[in-house]
């Protein structure tokens, strides 16, 4: 099935699991910068509540933002990637749905440092109910498909009326813990129980590679952007310094090197079950939830070394800031390589496995420039073996 035709009244459409050189469309692109303000938002609160000592905070609403800013993402690319119809009514619900992106990043900061959710709410239910209609009228136009769309529509009206109920309890922290991890536990198994009543498989391979990837890109270009501003303050406080070069550099080749590491995947992911979508998506969770933290950790970095702020971490966090998120994002993607690649990239998984063990032994014991020095030194080799290991194996199978 080709691309649909453009234009009015396409309606609701399904687009063929296998369906060749599908690429992402301008609006998917413009979709997708609206998350760059979001991570870099969630990112910004980690790193401050870090300077604050207030590590539980800041891990517990960084984990939470995150997953509000992921799960709205993932659910549209989900849709696209089988219904795009690219038509009138489908870009004006998109854009609904990018004006709640930006509602929702304009909240982050405040729910990660004052346990303020009200805007972030607002903004992620305005995100979630966008796709409602678009649901719908895919079960309209697609008799086969209506059970099918019928449950993502009720799940996700259902839901929504949920996250806006939790904004009414009580201000206590078990009980706001409690309630967030009850609607996520909920909002993943919704769509498991939507696919249920699918009639064929709508996850497009190539497509979603592509998504994922291009937000692998949005992710970086957040650490490159954390990372510019903490070099431009510490210059501004105290000018150029060897140490300030250390820590910048190095987390600018270990964000090079993952971009590397990451693009070294010599095909589409291989979805061997029917829901193998489930695993690429949820997979990728951690990914970008550890490169994102891994941007707000090199500010944190900078801020040890340079020590410009009334706030200076010590050295033993600043290490494990910038280390353990790369080691959570490095692993998990170790796990979705051995889970939905090729057998070349299964065996690639390895190095990407040892090259995270490394690198949480460099956050406990060593100092933070050593640490990001050594963490740096095997991204690259690591990136580089990896690479090789496919290419090799490519190269055998080909022969």
């Amino acid at each position: 099935m080709g691309h649909p035709p453009k234009g009015f009244n396409v309606g609701g459409v399904v687009r063929s699991a296998d369906e060749e050189h599908r690429a992402a469309t301008p609006l998917e692109l413009l979709f997708d910068l609206c998350f760059v303000v979001a991570v870099a938002q969630a990112a910004a609160g980690l790193h401050e509540l870090v300077l604050e000592r207030e590590f539980t905070d800041g891990i517990i609403g960084f984990c939470a933002a995150f997953f509000g800013i992921w799960w709205a993402w993932v659910n549209v690319v989900w849709f696209t990637t089988g219904h795009d119809s690219d038509d009138v009514i489908h870009r004006l619900l998109t854009l609904v749905q990018m004006a709640g992106a930006l509602i929702l990043a304009a909240g982050v900061h405040d729910a990660m440092v004052n346990r303020n959710f009200t805007t972030m709410t607002v903004g992620y239910v305005v995100m979630r109910l966008g796709l409602v209609p678009l649901w719908i009228r895919v079960g309209r136009d697609q008799p086969a498909h209506r059970d099918r769309c019928l449950r993502y529509a009720a799940s996700i009206t259902a839901i929504q009326i949920l996250w806006c109920a939790r904004l009414a309890l009580p201000d206590d922290r078990k009980m706001a813990f409690a309630s967030f991890a009850v609607g996520v536990v909920i909002e993943l198994l919704a769509p498991v129980w939507a696919e249920r009543k699918a009639v064929s498989q709508q996850f497009n391979g190539g497509h979603l590679a592509e998504r994922f990837g291009l937000f692998v890109i949005i992710v970086l270009g957040e650490v490159l952007l954390s990372s510019t501003i903490a070099v431009q303050e510490a210059i501004e406080a105290d000018g150029v310094s060897m140490k300030l070069l250390i820590v910048a550099g190095s987390g600018l080749v270990i964000a090079f090197a993952f971009w590397w590491g990451y693009f070294a995947r010599n095909d589409e992911p291989e979805f061997d079950r029917f829901n193998g979508a489930f695993f690429w998506g949820y997979g990728h969770l951690p990914v970008f939830g550890g490169l994102a933290a891994f941007g707000g950790g090199i500010h944190v970095a900078i801020e040890a070394v340079v020590g410009h702020s009334e706030q200076v971490p010590t050295e033993r966090v600043a290490a494990l800031a910038v280390t353990i998120p790369i080691a959570i994002s490095a692993a998990a993607f170790a796990g979705l390589m051995r889970i939905t690649g090729s057998e070349a990239e299964r065996r690639a998984a390895a190095v990407v496995t040892s090259f995270a063990a490394l690198v949480v032994v460099f956050g406990l014991a060593a100092p933070v420039k050593v640490a990001l020095i050594a963490t740096a030194i095997a991204a690259v080799i690591g990136a580089i073996v990896q690479n090789q290991t496919v290419r090799r194996a490519v190269a055998v199978s080909s022969a």
